[in-house]
């Protein structure tokens, strides 16, 4: 499936459009980003509420192809600048990190 169909399916709010084309053939959902460095698949969708830099430079490490940020957490100017800057895709949902993994999981 490729981001913009996750995205789209699910009604997620779009911050960063960079890398819809891209595929998600997975997902993690983790706040601990040491956790996410070792643990989550490429190629997958990162499920969170951390909103910042460090963010993305672990998804970029990871693998990542997009974040969704959870229980509408404001994203800073400079996470979604490097976002761009990586290609990597970010969302933002209402929804807790449990209804949002489970909704991204019955996609996939």
């Amino acid at each position: 499936m490729k981001v913009k169909d996750l995205a789209e399916k699910l009604d997620y709010e779009c911050l960063v459009s960079e890398g819809n084309e891209l595929e998600i053939k997975n997902g993690y959902t983790s706040d601990l980003l040491s956790d996410v460095m070792g643990n989550a698949p490429e190629d997958s969708v990162l499920i969170t509420i951390q909103a910042h830099k460090n963010t993305i430079a672990v998804a970029t490490l990871a693998g990542i192809n997009c974040l969704l940020i959870c229980n509408n957490r404001p994203a800073p100017d400079d996470m979604l600048e490097t976002a761009k800057e990586e290609g990597i895709s970010v969302y933002r949902t209402r929804e807790n990190q449990f209804t949002a993994s489970w909704k991204v999981h019955e996609l996939l």
